[in-house]
């Protein structure tokens, strides 16, 4: 059962899939002018690839909810850094990059990864030399907001933060922290759920002909330990794309989901006849079970145009939210699904 309300489809978890139409363009979150921007290149004659890697540009250019592209999720030092990925799914080549410095188009410089490399996946200042060497121009990824940002959380004695710590006391300093076991639970309760610090693009264009490919781009989680490299960028966990089947791809907690390689689980859920929100449902059931008070959610779509998501069901979040364009939509349209 579909029921429509303005502006929004509302697509209900009993419901195997939404309706099958080609070209299709889903994304998670309500980023509606990326999926515009993924529709119109595919529209005016762009591949697959060429509509992930604008629409996912235009979400870094517009740093879309402040988690991704530059100016968001500064990490421990106060400094913004990129993950992104793109994948091919005629060829299955990927091009990733993760813990990128310096470069604004981090989609872009994962494409070149992909096209302009025998390599999958680069890290680092060395991915950040790769870039600049490849022609993308070095900027300063902080803003005034991620300066801020920053600056609070020095501020409030640096908690949350992503490390444990021997002491529960949250006016301690912001560490580096000595590992205690026996305070897991604790940092679980000062890790209070923040959908904003951890918002990826995660985006799959299917063509006329079936042609797949999908791709994320995120600045990361807020206050991370320098270095930390989430999901986003790892081919099965953030994104996959498979031409033969269809494309998945994530958003959440990316340091549990990327133990579950949830796309890939549901590209191959739907390649084993299950339908798209069965399929997005299966893998986050899987990190579910494991980890209850996760915070994640999939959309997956198949090479008919069937789509579905699904996400965990929390206290504080209870429906999640992505876009979808398609030729029976007279533009992007939001739509949402209850969590389980």
């Amino acid at each position: 059962m579909k029921v429509i309300l303005p502006a929004v489809v509302i697509c209900f978890s009993l419901i195997p899939a939404c309706s099958a139409v080609l070209p299709l363009v889903i994304n998670t979150w309500p980023f509606k002018d990326a999926t515009a921007k993924a529709w119109s290149t595919l529209h005016s004659g762009g591949s697959v690839l060429d509509a992930v890697e604008k629409g996912c540009t235009q979400c870094e250019i517009q740093q879309c909810d402040g988690s991704v592209g530059y100016g968001g999720s500064p990490d421990e030092t106060g400094e913004t850094t990129l993950d992104a990925m793109i994948m091919n799914g005629d060829t299955m080549e990927v091009g990733a990059v993760g813990d990128l410095r310096r470069i604004k188009n981090a989609i872009g410089v994962a494409r070149t990864v992909m096209e302009r490399s025998k390599h999958t996946f680069l890290v680092g200042e060395s991915a950040s030399v790769f870039a600049e060497n490849m022609g993308f121009s070095a900027e300063d990824l902080s803003t005034n907001q991620s300066r801020n940002i920053f600056s609070k959380w020095l501020n409030e004695n640096c908690q949350p933060n992503f490390r444990q710590r021997v002491s529960p006391d949250p006016t301690k300093s912001c560490g580096p922290y000595k590992p205690s076991a026996t305070l897991l639970e604790q940092r679980r309760r000062d890790q209070t759920i923040d959908i904003h610090g951890h918002d990826t693009i995660g985006m799959i264009v299917i063509n006329q002909a079936g042609q797949v490919a999908a791709g994320t781009s995120t600045n990361g989680a807020r206050h991370k330990v320098p270095g930390r490299v989430g999901d986003s960028p790892i081919a099965g966990a953030g994104a996959y794309a498979d031409s033969t089947v269809g494309g998945a791809a994530a958003t959440g907690d990316g340091d549990i989901m990327m133990r579950f390689l949830p796309s890939y689980l549901a590209v191959e859920q739907m390649r084993a006849g299950i339908d798209p929100s069965t399929a997005c449902r299966t893998a986050i059931t899987r990190i579910k079970k494991y980890f209850p008070g996760f915070f994640g959610a999939i959309v997956c779509a198949n090479t008919t145009g069937s789509y579905g998501a699904a996400c965990n069901k929390l206290p504080e979040f209870s429906k999640f939210p992505f876009m979808v364009f398609n030729k029976n939509s007279n533009g992007p349209i939001k739509e949402t699904v209850d969590c389980i």
